[in-house]
């Protein structure tokens, strides 16, 4: 168990969490592009 420990505790889950977000946020702009002119609307 403190194997599992180690390995875990030398991950740093707050890098992580910032690069996932930054990638889901550079996602989304495309991606609100894409369905509004796939339905065809406006900003």
């Amino acid at each position: 168990m403190e194997a599992l420990t180690s390995v875990f505790g030398g991950i740093n889950w707050e890098a992580i969490a910032q690069l996932s977000l930054i990638g889901a946020i550079m996602v989304a702009g495309p991606a609100v592009i894409f369905v509004l002119a796939f339905r065809g609307g406006d900003l």
